[in-house]
Order: C-alpha cells, then structure tokens, then sequence
C-alpha cells in the first residue's frame, strides 16, 4: 500500500515538491552560512518524493539551543509561506474521502517544512 501511495504522490505532485525542494537547497549551499538551510531542504525533498512509510521523529536528545536558533532563522527567513502552501494543500486534499491520505501527508510536510532542525526522517 505504500509504494501505491507513493507512486500515485509523485504522479499528483509530489515529484514537483520534492525537485522544488532539491533546486533550493542547492541555491542554499552556494555559500557557506547558506549550507544548513540546504541540507535541512535535501532532507525535506527526500521527505517529500516518499512520505508514505516514512515519519519525521527528532532526534536524540533534541530540540536542543542550536535547532531552536536554526529553526527560528528558518521562520524568519519565510519558510513559514510553505508550510502555510501544505496546510492548504492538505485541506484541499482533505475534501474528498480518497484525498485525506494525501492531505495528511502534507499536513506532515507543514509541520516539517516548519521545523526542520532537530528531526530526522525514519
């Protein structure tokens, strides 16, 4: 079911997330203070080609200061707009009965695209 899920989120979209994902984060590792944001949006494209079957947790002992401070440049930087982007996604998604998986599934990404430090994909 899994893989049925993923397939039919790639054709949906979830390709197009994910290459948006991997194109910015690149953008990001251009300069050095930029290199963080990047990997965390690698991390988040990788999330975003195959959520089904997978789950953000955080890490050992994490939120530590550090994510905390990273995760609030985060915010401030405007990343907030694309988790606000997934959480319309998601109810959009949700409106019908065969979408909800769907929808949750961005609903995990807003939450994710949000607070990307400290987490890991599992």
């Amino acid at each position: 079911m899994k893989t049925i899920g993923n397939l039919l989120w790639l054709i949906l979209g979830g390709i197009l997330v994910a290459i948006v994902y991997f194109l910015v984060g690149l953008v990001m590792c251009i300069t050095i203070i930029g290199i963080p944001f990047g990997v965390q949006l690698f991390k988040l494209g990788g999330y975003a080609l195959w959520p089904f079957g997978h789950e953000l947790v955080n890490k050992p002992n994490e939120p530590g200061c550090l994510s905390v401070v990273m995760n609030l440049l985060w915010i401030l930087l405007g990343w907030w707009e694309v988790a606000i982007l997934h959480a319309i996604f998601g109810l959009i998604f949700c409106i019908t009965i065969v979408g909800i998986p769907w929808g949750a599934q961005h609903f995990k990404l807003a939450i994710a695209s949000i607070f990307p430090f400290g987490k890991e994909v599992r």
